[in-house]
């Protein structure tokens, strides 16, 4: 090739560039590389000269009639092998059956303290080659994160209407109003003499459901304690700080179950579905590699108790 000035414009390559530049390293000149692209001698040309002009540097130095790579192509070749085994593995990744990579999974605090741990490991020890990420957070957050794709799938009890998102319930849990031992029966809100209430966050959607049930009695909370823990709301609750509203499944994991009393809803506010969220065009296999085991272990878990 001629020996010309070069510029530094835009270094953004094409891949297709990429694949015609390893042809013509592999196949050992231009000519041969053309019948293996099938693509006319002139077109390989032009291709390894935009691709020339992108990184501002001569990849290719000419001796007699032969190609000998530059100290820059040389350098350029490890780094476009790379590039194109990594298309490859993102390809098979994609569109594999057995789920591989990284499972970016989001869920509310009490799920993921209570529901997920048996199901998590389960689901490791099956698939020991998707490596697990766990996040917490308000639903609303998770919700989003996976609509922008940093989270690949999430567990929230909030009903989602968004086209882009496909959801599966998954859990169907109870959830009750927790005071101290000592607390008289609870069927409205009239039967708190303290109308203090402890909750997550304002995302929250069981404090939301905790706020519609006070609504509906027509009384207003008197107070609203901000607490980062279910384990810290019933330890609050146990002292007489307030009521909560909180999933029955949390109390199996709290030692000091005698220190609460716990009083039922109607249906109307006692009972939500958690449902697993995520975006329609995700890799499905990760998603019902995940489903499945869910589902599994939480039937397993209700047979238990039956």
């Amino acid at each position: 090739m001629e020996n010309k000035q070069f510029y530094k414009g835009d270094l953004s390559m094409e891949f297709s560039d990429l694949q015609i530049f390893l042809t013509v390293v592999r196949a050992g000149g231009i000519n041969r590389a053309a019948e293996v692209l099938h693509r006319a001698q002139s077109s390989v040309t032009s291709r390894i000269q935009v691709l020339e002009d992108k990184v501002g540097v001569q990849l290719f130095l000419r001796e007699g009639r032969r190609l000998q790579l530059s100290p820059a192509g040389k350098i350029l070749v490890g780094y476009a092998e790379r590039i194109v085994e990594l298309s490859r593995e993102a390809a098979s990744a994609v569109q594999a059956d057995q789920p591989t990579g990284v499972l970016r999974l989001g869920a509310m605090e009490s799920t993921a303290a209570v529901r997920l741990p048996g199901p998590l490991g389960r689901f490791h020890d099956r698939y020991p080659d998707v490596a697990l990420e766990l996040y917490s957070g308000d639903p609303r957050d998770l919700v989003n994160k996976v609509l922008h794709s940093e989270l690949d799938a999430a567990l929230i009890a909030d009903p989602v209407s968004d086209r882009r998102l496909e959801t599966m319930a998954i859990y169907d849990e109870e959830l009750v109003i927790v005071a101290e031992a000592k607390h008289g029966t609870i069927a409205s809100p009239k039967d708190l003499p303290s109308k203090s209430i402890l909750a997550f966050h304002p995302g929250c959607p069981h404090r939301k459901r905790l706020e519609d049930w006070f609504a509906r009695g027509h009384v207003i909370p008197e107070r609203i304690v901000e607490v980062g823990s279910y384990h810290l709301i019933l330890g609050c609750v146990a002292v007489g700080m307030g009521v909560a509203l909180v999933p029955h499944s949390v109390l199996e994991t709290y030692t000091d179950r005698d220190r609460l009393s716990v009083h039922k809803l109607r249906a109307k506010f006692g009972r939500v579905k958690t449902r697993l969220v995520w975006r329609k065009e995700a890799p499905q296999a990760k998603i019902a590699a995940l489903s499945a085991v869910l589902l599994e272990c939480y039937q397993e878990h209700m047979e238990s108790l039956a």
